[in-house]
This record gives C-alpha cells, sequence and structure tokens, in this order.
C-alpha cells in the first residue's frame, strides 16, 4: 500500500527513512525533478527502482548524499571534482568518477565509474541524512517517459509501485543535472547538459568541457536516443522555418506566434521555459492533441543547452 506525505514533518521523514533503510522506494522532491529513492547500497532495492520504472538495468543511477564526506566514501576525488563540489554542491550538478567497491555494480549499470550529486532540496536533504545511506534515485516516472516536476505527475506514474511519495510541491529547475565526467582531469567531459550551466562550469575550470564519445556517454543517465516523451509527438519548430500547420496541435515556446493551436502555453523567459517543460508535456497529452509543437531555444547560455537536449529526445531527434 502505498503512503502519500503531503505534510513535510520530522515524522513523515523518518518514515521515508525507514522504508529506505529496509529497501523499500521513497519518491520525493529534489530541485531538479523528483526522483525515485532507494538505498544506493543494496542491490535488491536497486532493482526495484528498475523494475518500477520499466528501466534498462545498463543505465547508471545517479547517487545523492548529503555530505562531501559521505561522497568520498563512495567514489575516488580528485583535484578537479572537489574544485567542482565547493563551488557548485549542493546544486544539479552530477560528477562521474571512479567508483569505489562498496558501490553495487547495479547501481551504476556495471560500470567502472559512479555518479554523484548533492540536491539542493530541503526535503531531498533531510531524507538522506535520516535515512544514513546515499540514496540512488532516477526520476519518478515510467522509463522514457516526461520527468516529473510535482505530485500530480509522480502519482500518476508510480501508485502502485512504490511504497512512499512525498510530496514537496513544485520544482525549482524542472530540467535534470548537468553531468560531467571527471574521471581525467586533463579532459572532463559534459555528458548530458542540464540545470547547471556549462558556461559556469567552464568558468570555474578555466577550460572548455570536451563532447564525450558513445563510450563514455554511457556513463550518465539520460543519453538515450528518445527520452523524456509523452504520448502525443513532439515536433520542433525551429524560428528560421516557416510554422508547421498541424490540425489539433497545441504549442509551447517563449514567443507567441499566430497560429491555428488548439493549445499554447507561452513563457517569460528561458528559465521558465526549462521549469515548464515536462509539466507542460503532461498536460498537452491528457487533453489529447494531435501533438506538441515546441520552439527550439536559442542562445548558448543558461539551461538552453539543456533544454535543448531534453527537447529533442522527446522529440526523437539525433
Amino acid at each position: 500500500m502505498i503512503t502519500i506525505s503531503t505534510k513535510i514533518n520530522p515524522e513523515s521523514i523518518s518514515q521515508a527513512a525507514k522504508i529506505i533503510r529496509e529497501g523499500g522506494l521513497v519518491a520525493f522532491p529534489t530541485e531538479t525533478v523528483y526522483g525515485l529513492g532507494a538505498n544506493a547500497l543494496d542491490s535488491e532495492a536497486v532493482r526495484k527502482i528498475y523494475e518500477a520504472k520499466g528501466r534498462p538495468s545498463d543505465n547508471p543511477l545517479i547517487l545523492h548524499v548529503s555530505s562531501f564526506e559521505q561522497a568520498s566514501e563512495l567514489v575516488y576525488m580528485n583535484n578537479v571534482a572537489e574544485k567542482l563540489i565547493a563551488k557548485f554542491w549542493p546544486g544539479p550538478l552530477t560528477l562521474v568518477l571512479p567508483a569505489k567497491e562498496i558501490v553495487p555494480l547495479s547501481t551504476r549499470g556495471g560500470l567502472e565509474t559512479a555518479a554523484i550529486r548533492m540536491p539542493d532540496n530541503p526535503v531531498a536533504q533531510a531524507l538522506i541524512k535520516a535515512s544514513g545511506v546515499p540514496i540512488a534515485a532516477p526520476s519518478a516516472n515510467i522509463s522514457g517517459r516526461p520527468s516529473p516536476t510535482d505530485f500530480e505527475s509522480v502519482y500518476n506514474d508510480m501508485n502502485g509501485r512504490v511504497n512512499m511519495i512525498l510530496d514537496g510541491g513544485k520544482v525549482d529547475v524542472g530540467i535534470e543535472s548537468t553531468v560531467i565526467d571527471v574521471t581525467n582531469p586533463e579532459k572532463i567531459l559534459m555528458l548530458r547538459p542540464g540545470g547547471m550551466p556549462r558556461e559556469l562550469i567552464e568558468n570555474v575550470l578555466d577550460a572548455k568541457l570536451y563532447f564525450p564519445d558513445e563510450t563514455s556517454k554511457k556513463r550518465s543517465p539520460g543519453t538515450r536516443y528518445k527520452h523524456y516523451a509523452p504520448n502525443i509527438p513532439v515536433v520542433i519548430w525551429r524560428k528560421s522555418k516557416n510554422f508547421p500547420e498541424i490540425n489539433n496541435a497545441a504549442y509551447m515556446g517563449v514567443h507567441d506566434v499566430d497560429c491555428n493551436c488548439a493549445g499554447k502555453i507561452i513563457f517569460p523567459d528561458i528559465n521558465s521555459y526549462a521549469h515548464g517543460l515536462f509539466a507542460g508535456f503532461r498536460e498537452f497529452e491528457a487533453k489529447n492533441f494531435a501533438c506538441i509543437i515546441v520552439e527550439w531555444p536559442e542562445g548558448d547560455s543558461g539551461v538552453s543547452e539543456g533544454l535543448r537536449d531534453r527537447i529533442s529526445r522527446a522529440a526523437g531527434e539525433k
């Protein structure tokens, strides 16, 4: 039976932590999206995550920690990682580093590396601390679906699949963390753009991030060809092209357009676009529109790169 906590307090956190320690699943908010959490050091609990999501077992999970010391127990640190942690943790930045033996192969998708981050959300932090273990947590949705950014989306996908949902309201960022590979301090790889802008990382490192090859890319979740997709087609519109005329289509973007669209969401800026993308996908698919036309985000700063990544994967474009 699922337990739903709409009041976050010490009692609900303690109950959720007990479920984590006993090998159960808890959906909880982070600053990026809601996570589906289990004890990262318990192979059987991790297996339940893959089953609940319908997720391929070779897709690694991110380990969520509450302190640098806890992270150091899981991976082999280096100077670059420590520099980034000092600047950006807690926050939407995931680091990939060589894993220590304490991390089960199932948690890291059979790889020699592990992905770790410290979420910037008081509910997530409290849950990790109360559990006393790192929490492995992909997004709390059916694999391939739009990531959940509010309680309702989690409930719709995970009811009957998890032991407890902590309702922390809407998240702050709306797309997942940026994932970078720092296993080689001389060549830092951007595995997945996300909530931490590339330029902020490069400014701290005083170096450019490299693009990964196909082998390196597998060290990060969320890098498969089709991902984050609603149950209706996503059509990308670039401002340099004619707007597609499709009957019963919905549209979302930062620029209003004169179109015959059956539904519209116009965001005031790029951050709002990222924050509302997945919720917009779910809202429009529930109304049975023929498709969702999405504006291609322009610009190279902020969350634009991460937003483009999510849109291209939702549309099935490389």
